[in-house]
């Protein structure tokens, strides 16, 4: 469902291009900054997301770069693939113009809008979007072969939730990858995960960001066979 404000009107934009290995770019808009919220209708409070949480979707994040990197160039399963906690979404939007079968979750009020005006502006064909909720039921959300995301273990409270949900959707047979700029709450959901029958392979990333800037992180590869 899209959010009321549409066009995002009130809301300080900007449209960046983001390279991604090969080459290859996409056109992203975005929030301005960090400093926006806007909740007159209360919508942030019914979904629990606090005033310095809001902004946060809207903005290109290390991590999502990195995440956009790593699909340009993984071997794309024929199953249904997720990412978790989307954001912008530039991965799944290498996913999508890879013609895999990729559906962008999260549970922000104004993804959606804002994906939708990033497909248009690459030229895009629609893609499948849905709200991925880690501290609610999702009926309709289905199960998924590849579960993809990145720096979505910020929040002490995350890591037994988002493995509750990766649970709930992942296929028997399933993997999971998580670009972590090594966040301290990522052991503990290495160890619910591990729980959860699936065996964990980490690997550094570093290198330069699209702006040059500096990465520290790793992936964390689940594989449940």
């Amino acid at each position: 469902m899209s959010h009321p404000l549409g066009e995002q009107t009130g809301y300080k934009i900007k449209v960046e291009s983001i390279e991604v290995d090969g080459g290859k770019t996409l056109e992203i808009r975005s929030l301005l900054d960090r400093m926006q919220f806007s909740d007159d209708e209360g919508i942030a409070e019914a979904l629990g997301i606090s005033s310095a949480q809001w902004p946060l979707f809207g903005l290109v994040w290390p991590s999502e770069q990195k995440l956009a990197n790593l699909m340009q160039k993984w071997i794309l399963p024929i199953g249904p693939i997720l990412e978790i906690g989307c954001g912008l979404a530039l991965a799944s939007l290498v996913v999508h113009r890879r013609l895999g079968d990729i559906t962008a979750s999260d549970c922000h009020p104004l993804t959606e809008s804002f994906l939708k005006h990033n497909l248009t502006l690459n030229h895009l064909p629609s893609m499948k979007y849905s709200v991925g909720h880690w501290f609610r039921e999702n009926p309709n959300l289905g199960k998924f072969s590849l579960i993809i995301g990145s720096d979505v273990l910020y929040d002490r409270m995350y890591p037994s939730n988002l493995a509750k949900f990766i649970q709930l959707h992942a296929l028997p047979s399933a993997q999971v990858l998580i670009v972590d700029p090594n966040r301290g709450n990522s052991a503990e959901f290495c160890k619910i995960m591990k729980n959860n029958g699936f065996t964990l392979s980490q690997s550094m990333l570093k290198g330069p960001l699209y702006d040059y800037s500096p990465y520290r992180g790793r992936l964390l590869n689940f594989l449940r066979e």
